[in-house]
């Protein structure tokens, strides 16, 4: 299964938009659609059938505990997109490591936005 979109919310634009314009593009979704409002990651000559992130200014955002997990075809991929996040000010970092509690294989950093709200990169592999 693969997702369509994610629409995410934030409280504040201007504060979450260096986070997301250094690890997006990273991850491919480097086309950004923007202005005073929202901004929109898309992957470069989109057709409107791949998936997007799409970030909102919300004042009244406040995260809750839903993750976001990001797949990485390998660990490199997770060490190298991890970083960007981290050099970006990625908040409650978590260095990739295995964790085993999720499978003998599963490799993953945890982080945070500036709002708070998580998300994961990881690979099975």
């Amino acid at each position: 299964m693969q997702f369509d979109h994610i629409d995410l919310r934030v409280r504040n634009l201007a504060a979450a938009r260096p986070f997301f314009d250094a690890l997006l593009p990273a991850m491919g979704l480097s086309h950004i659609n923007a202005d005073s409002e929202s901004a929109g990651y898309h992957a470069p000559g989109e057709t409107g059938a791949e998936p997007f992130l799409w970030v909102v200014e919300d004042p009244q955002h406040r995260p809750g505990e839903s993750r976001i997990a990001f797949a990485a075809p390998t660990r490199d991929e997770v060490d190298r997109l991890s970083e960007i996040a981290r050099k970006a000010n990625a908040g409650a970092f978590e260095a990739p490591a295995l964790i085993e509690e999720y499978g003998p294989k599963y490799y993953a950093s945890f982080f945070e936005d500036a709002d708070g709200n998580k998300f994961e990169i990881c690979c099975r592999r």
